[in-house]
């Protein structure tokens, strides 16, 4: 059974930053890591994925050049930083891990969650 913990979410200006943390226990034989978050009223979307063999990162285009995703092995841990935060980042993000090869953007495919943590960016 594998068991992901998210951390470090909270309240912050429009333009501040924000890291988070998602702390993997269990076996884990994952080959993605990712990122996801859904505001209010809204589907599930795909926000980053990291390829834990590789470290190769994934980003929906909206995040690019301001969140990053990366990986600290030794803890298991998959964090991501975000920068240059806006009220539309909004949302409640959670951390996912597939063990399948293919694809990484897909909910659907991610055979574990995190419980969430509350991202809210003010105006």
């Amino acid at each position: 059974q594998v068991q992901l913990v998210e951390s470090g979410g909270g309240l912050v200006q429009a333009g501040g930053s924000l890291r988070l943390s998602c702390a993997a226990s269990g076996r884990t034989f994952s080959s993605y890591m990712g990122w996801f978050r859904q505001a209010p009223g809204k589907e599930r979307e795909f926000v980053a994925a990291i390829r834990w063999s590789s470290g190769n990162t994934y980003y929906k285009d909206s995040v690019k050049g301001r969140f990053t995703i990366s990986r600290h092995n030794a803890k298991n841990t998959v964090y991501l930083e975000m920068n240059s935060l806006k009220p539309e980042d909004t949302a409640v993000y959670y951390c996912a891990a597939k063990s399948g090869l293919y694809s990484y953007s897909y909910p659907g495919e991610y055979d574990y969650w995190g419980q969430g943590t509350q991202v809210t960016v003010s105006s």
